[in-house]
């Protein structure tokens, strides 16, 4: 079980988890709990480190950032004390879950979770601070914002759970934003990859580490919403949505729409190099150092050179690495060859998803031409196999995401 920060903001929010935690085990289950920080003390403590220093190290970050979830995890263990139940917590180092050293984006590499199965095996509540981990120097790490979904993952895969349940502020994964989309539905079952491609495109339900890791390891996963009332059904019955693989929703007798869902993500930023050199190893010397600082690079587009053998490379990075970004490239401006470098963080990606693109051909279409018709100017487009984003003004947002939900069908159906 896990529960996001919504879930834990304030002492009367953890007595309500602890209230489902404990009627999950009285059921007979073996319960661990991974918890996120309160709602907001995350983005308290990076303010913090960005005060301290604009230019924070990466490895003192995290040792102030985890110490939201720890605060959380022995709330959550007390107050289930309090409820007469056998609970302890234990957190990234004392498990261990051991990570690389990309701090801050630090991935997991090995979990040994016998002592935490002998644990649940002897009738305690494990309750675990999500998004922490251990280095390979024994320091600590974070596995990223969000990352509290990844380390709930992967506990259940350690300790072979049957189930993921991810409780959060929502009851459910939906067409899209509801609060963007008042007619957004709640869809009852959701594919790995078509839920990986939601998260990684600003769908805020999951982080996409944790769905790519739960369809590495066969985890089947559920999100639903820990504000219930105390007499609400149990997870085992409540109406979330499951995230299976494929084969399993093959054989679920339910009709496949061509799109699942509709994502917008603002936490885009948008960087173009102008007069960059036309030959081998130009747009190497631009990403590479990207890479190595652990900056992920999403939308690319390099235009057609002209006569001089220059070309322009515009590309998005994550609006949070954007000083950094601009820094380094500054830093290699000689080896890279570039004129000038021209910042937009007043950008959003919207993506339409689904794997019925597979075998529906338009999808692009349909959505190019929705948005020319509200007058809504594409900047960048990438697609996959069942994703095509867009990058877009940040103003038009709302907009875009209206149009083209109502465009590809979405829309619930007006109330009797």
């Amino acid at each position: 079980m896990k529960f996001g920060g919504t879930s834990m903001a304030g002492t009367e929010r953890i007595r309500r988890v602890a209230n489902i935690v404990r009627r999950q085990q009285a059921a007979g289950h073996e319960v661990a709990v991974v918890v996120s920080a309160m709602a907001g003390e995350t983005d308290r403590l990076v303010n913090f480190c960005r005060e301290a220093n604009a230019l924070y190290d990466p490895a003192e970050y995290d040792v102030v950032v985890a110490a939201g979830e720890q605060v959380t995890s022995g709330l959550l263990a007390l107050t289930l004390q309090a409820m007469g139940c056998k609970a302890r917590s234990w957190l990234g180092w004392q498990l261990p879950i051991r990570t690389n050293d990309a701090h801050a984006k630090a991935r997991i590499e090995d979990f040994d979770a016998d002592a935490l199965i002998a644990s649940m095996q002897a009738g305690e509540i494990a309750v675990i601070p999500g998004f922490q981990g251990l280095a390979p120097d024994g320091r600590v790490t974070t596995l990223g914002r969000g990352g509290s979904d990844t380390s709930a993952v992967a506990v259940a895969a350690a300790v072979k759970a049957d189930r993921c349940d991810i409780y959060t502020d929502v009851d459910g994964v939906y067409t899209t934003d509801p609060r963007i989309v008042a007619k957004a539905r709640k869809l009852p079952n959701v594919t790995y990859e078509e839920m990986l491609e939601l998260a990684s495109v600003g769908s805020k339900v999951l982080q996409t580490r944790s769905v790519s890791l739960a369809m590495k390891e066969g985890v089947r996963v559920q999100v639903l919403s820990s504000f219930i009332d105390d007499d609400a059904p149990l997870a085992d019955e409540l109406p979330g949505t499951m995230i299976v693989s494929d084969e399993e929703l093959e054989g679920l007798d339910m009709e496949r729409q061509q799109i699942t869902g509709i994502a917008a993500d603002k936490n885009e930023a948008k960087i173009t190099l102008t007069r960059v050199a036309d030959r081998p190893g130009a747009v190497a010397a631009i990403f590479g150092p990207l890479a190595a600082a652990n900056i992920n690079v999403d939308m690319i587009i390099q235009n057609v050179a002209k006569d001089k053998g220059e070309t322009d490379v515009t590309f998005t990075v994550p609006q949070a690495d954007l000083e950094r970004s601009q820094a380094l490239l500054e830093g290699q401006k000689d080896a890279i060859g570039f004129y000038r470098m021209i910042t937009d963080s007043k950008v959003s990606k919207i993506s339409v998803v689904g794997v019925g693109m597979r075998s529906h051909a338009g999808v692009a279409a349909t959505m190019f031409k929705t948005l020319a018709d509200r007058g809504i100017n594409i900047q960048a487009i990438s697609t996959s196999e069942i994703k095509v984003s867009v990058l877009i003004d940040a103003d038009e947002t709302e907009l875009a995401v209206r149009v083209l939900h109502t465009a590809y069908g979405l829309d619930a159906a007006d109330a009797a």
